[in-house]
């Protein structure tokens, strides 16, 4: 099993930033990739971005690209999402994921607790 924890997320401002962390433990060995998903109140999940721990290849939605950069520290087993210029539409429950393989659509094993994103106007 693998287990993660995620956090980093709070209340903020239009414009701040902000860094998500999401730390991996037990059978790390099993883990290929990493990515992030989000949820916003009445939406569906998405997909937000994802890493391969071993190369450090980044994917990322459309949506997000350019504000969004996804990064691993792999002495830490840690994996981050760093968001700039928020905006109130980021306004999310923002969860870490992780397999050993990735697909276009993706359905990871493994899922973090969630950590809230609340962007105020």
């Amino acid at each position: 099993q693998v287990q993660l924890v995620d956090t980093g997320g709070g209340w903020v401002q239009a414009g701040d930033s902000l860094t998500l962390n999401c730390a991996a433990s037990g059978r790390t060995l099993d883990v290929y990739y990493m990515g992030w998903f989000r949820q916003a109140p009445g939406k569906e999940r998405e997909f937000v971005a994802a890493i391969r721990w071993a190369s450090g290849t980044t994917i990322y939605a459309d949506s997000v690209k350019g504000r969004f950069t996804i990064s691993r520290d792999n002495a830490k087993n840690t994996m981050y999402l760093k968001i700039h210029s928020l905006k109130p539409e980021d306004t999310a429950n923002y969860y870490c994921a992780a397999d050993r393989s990735y697909a276009n659509v993706w359905r990871p094993a493994y899922w973090g607790q969630g950590t809230q994103v609340t962007v105020s106007s």
